[in-house]
Formats: C-alpha cells, sequence, structure tokens
C-alpha cells in the first residue's frame, strides 16, 4: 500500500514538472515586443503562460525570426504583435501563421484609424509607435482580453476584472505625464531623438518632436539629413538630446557633439528596460522593465534635461 501510495505521489510529481518544464518552453501565449508581452501578462495573471520574442534593448524594425522563434509561433496558441509594419521582418510569417487557423492578433487594430499617425516621410504607412500614448495604449486592452477569452473561455471573468484595472491605472500614468512635462517651459518643449518613435508621446503629451531617422531604423540619415540636424538644434536654442535604448548611440552623440549640445539621457523607445530595473525620481519607485515604469522614465529623463 504504501509502495504504490509512493509510486502514486512521484508520477504526479513527475506529470506536474512535465508540464511546468513543457509551458516554460512552449508558453500558451507569444507577443513580440516587450510592451505587448508586459501588456498580456498583467491582463492573463496566472492563468496561462506568456513569452515574448524579442528582449528589452532589441529593435523590432530590424528583428528576424529566429527557427526557434518560428517554432514557439508554431507551439502558442495565441499570437500577439503590434502590426502598421513595425515587425516589419515578420509581416508574411503573421499572416502565413493567421491562414492556417492560429489565432494570431495586431493590437494596433484595435487603434481607430483617425488615431492613427500619419508619418512625416513617405513611407506610406501609418506610424506603429502607439504605445507613446498610455491612453491610445489603454485603448488595445479590451481587444486582447476579448482574444484572452476566446481562447482560454475558463479565465474569461479574470481577463476582463485585471483588463480593467489596468485600463484604470493607464489612465492614472496619462494624467501624471501630461502635468509632468508641463514643468518644462513651453518653448524648451523639443524632443530630438534618434528616429521619428515619439510622434504619438509629443501630440499625448505636449513636445515637439524631432527624429533623425524616419520611424523606421532600417535606414541610415544621410550627411544632409545630419547636417539640418545639427543647423535645427542650434537655432531652437535645444540645450539637450536624447538616444534611444534599441538604436546604435554614435549617431546622436556626434550630432550632440557637432551642435555642441548635451546628450540628456536614455530614452526607450522600441523595447522596455530590464524586469528588475528599479528607478526612483521624486520618491516614486517604478520598474523600468514595465510599459508603466517605461513611459515614467521617459517622461521623467525628458522633464529633467529640457526643464
Amino acid at each position: 500500500m504504501k509502495a504504490s501510495l509512493t509510486l502514486s505521489l512521484l508520477l504526479g510529481l513527475l506529470l506536474t514538472s512535465c508540464t511546468k518544464s513543457t509551458r516554460t518552453e512552449s508558453p500558451d501565449v507569444i507577443a513580440t515586443t516587450t510592451m505587448i508581452a508586459d501588456m498580456v501578462r498583467v491582463i492573463s495573471g496566472d492563468d496561462v503562460s506568456v513569452g515574448a520574442l524579442m528582449r528589452p534593448g532589441v529593435d523590432p524594425h530590424l528583428y528576424k525570426a529566429s527557427p526557434a522563434d518560428v517554432s514557439k509561433l508554431n507551439q502558442a496558441k495565441v499570437i500577439f504583435y503590434n502590426g502598421l509594419l513595425l515587425e516589419g521582418k515578420m509581416e508574411d510569417l503573421f499572416e502565413r501563421l493567421a491562414t492556417d487557423g492560429k489565432a494570431v492578433h495586431a493590437v494596433s487594430d484595435a487603434v481607430p484609424r483617425e488615431n492613427r499617425l500619419a508619418p512625416k516621410n513617405s513611407e506610406g504607412h501609418p506610424d506603429p509607435h502607439i504605445w507613446g500614448d498610455a491612453r491610445l495604449w489603454a485603448s488595445t486592452v479590451d481587444a486582447v482580453v476579448e482574444q484572452l477569452s476566446t481562447s482560454f473561455p475558463d479565465h474569461t471573468e479574470d481577463f476582463q476584472g485585471r483588463g480593467e484595472g489596468y485600463k484604470v491605472a493607464l489612465e492614472s500614468l496619462h494624467r501624471w505625464a501630461t502635468k509632468r512635462v508641463t514643468e518644462i517651459p513651453a518653448n524648451r518643449r523639443k524632443l530630438v531623438t534618434s528616429h521619428d518613435a515619439f510622434a504619438y508621446f509629443g501630440k499625448a503629451y505636449g513636445l515637439d518632436v524631432i527624429g533623425v531617422q524616419g520611424i523606421s531604423t532600417a535606414s541610415d540619415p544621410s550627411v544632409a539629413d545630419r547636417t539640418r540636424m545639427v543647423d535645427f538644434i542650434k537655432d531652437n536654442g535645444i540645450t539637450a538630446i536624447f538616444v534611444e535604448s534599441s538604436v546604435n548611440k554614435t549617431l546622436i552623440e556626434q550630432i550632440a557633439a557637432d551642435a555642441n549640445v548635451s546628450v540628456g539621457g536614455e530614452l526607450f523607445s522600441d523595447a522596455m528596460g530590464e524586469p528588475g530595473d528599479m528607478r526612483t525620481v521624486n520618491g516614486d519607485t517604478y520598474d523600468a522593465g514595465t510599459y508603466i515604469g517605461m513611459l515614467k522614465h521617459n517622461v521623467n529623463a525628458i522633464v529633467e534635461a529640457l526643464r
């Protein structure tokens, strides 16, 4: 009897171990960027496992799926990606997976067309950096809740409750950011960065944003582009410009030297910080490895450098 009981316990432990191992290696849900993965984790809680293809500091414009990535995508029950060509080299793969019956969802589909910003150049598709505006990012939550509920119906009420809570948190974040930026004198609210990833952010929080490159990092700026940027910085009395965590810093550092201005800090543009990267500003402690912490870091860095 004891031997039988012991054997049953061992089998149970082995099955539990195998289940945990499988869930770790093959998450129920795969998200492309760190921002999307963070949102899905908040909404899903511990009910489903969530994995991210891209790590902090990775540029989604240039990301290429590895064979291991394709395997994870094939095994996942649900896939969330940004869309609007942010993951430019993976769009065909997502379309093929959707055609094969996989639950594949672009979170940007939830953003009304009238709220999508047109690029400043002629690249011909809407700006994909929708997470720059916390209120706009909140508008994608319901679609994520709906897709998770369809795929994992036993947890629908939990998804809905967490989704509502997250929208409240994002609305609070939006109000905080709006107020914090007003600490910068109006004539200094000009944000110069590596590429044009902050248009939604600038529109939401009252900053004039100028990127050396376009909305994608796939092409390098010309010498003329760099010269125009240096002239712009000097003509407008800009005192600090910013590097980005997922873009090579050399270009901005060279422009800063040529324009005789400082680098005001590093901003998170297309990826969040490392999980557990805790920051404290004005008594407020937050994790730069979360979406909320990422946006707080960006706002604080900009305000401290430009005010």
